[in-house]
């Protein structure tokens, strides 16, 4: 379990660990987890556990049964496509929003990032490999400054989180670096169309292989 940041309230600490696991695929489509085991894990009692459980459950990151079962939820093919066609909307519109902003610190932050993906594909860590990817984008879907396009676009990444680790097997994993080469150098010579094009390519490979099976 991730470490609790012990400078927010039990309940935000719970929220934040857990919805970090979560995205960054640290659990597997209908992984079950339980209030009781959550709060042990975690170091808390119930009350934060529960709390926020209940959060990222209307965030559509965690599905609770009539039962009271508590899980990730098992996407079908038709919610992976809609949520891949919500990515290939939002996410080269908040590319071509950061251009104007991309200075030469960003550019050399993003290759940097994206050597540490390679290194992620060598070590086969599935994990750090959403990780990193997630980062590169964040880092430059933040110069955007759209804060609610960039909001919307987390909580698809987080609903995404776990089949993202179920497919981390079947993903050419080299496109993403490739991708992103492409997408650094367009931002490189200002080419918002190139840029585009990059970063669509980027965020539905994969999800759009997985749906054609």
């Amino acid at each position: 379990m991730n470490e609790l940041d012990l400078s927010l309230t039990s309940h935000e600490a719970v929220y934040r660990a857990l919805r970090v696991m979560i995205m960054h695929g640290e659990l597997e489509p209908g992984q079950s987890l339980t209030i009781r085991g959550l709060a042990s894990n975690f170091g808390v009692s119930m009350t934060p556990a529960r709390d926020a459980v209940r959060r990222l459950s209307a965030e559509g990151a965690l599905s609770i049964s009539s039962t009271g079962r508590v899980g990730t939820p098992e996407l079908s093919n038709e919610r992976i496509e809609e949520l891949a066609s919500i990515r290939a909307l939002l996410e080269p519109e908040l590319a071509s929003r950061a251009l104007p902003r991309a200075h030469l610190n960003l550019l050399e932050r993003l290759s940097n990032i994206n050597s540490l993906i390679d290194q992620a594909i060598v070590k086969d860590d599935a994990v750090d490999y959403i990780r990193r990817n997630l980062e590169f984008h964040r880092t430059l879907y933040l110069r955007a400054q759209a804060p609610a396009m960039l909001a919307l676009v987390e909580t698809v990444w987080l609903q995404l989180g776990p089949t993202m680790r179920s497919l981390y097997s079947q993903l050419q994993r080299r496109e993403a670096s490739h991708n992103h080469r492409l997408a650094i150098a367009a931002l490189k010579v200002g080419d918002e169309p190139s840029l585009k094009l990059a970063i669509r390519a980027d965020v539905t490979q994969g999800l759009r292989m997985l749906t054609n099976e």
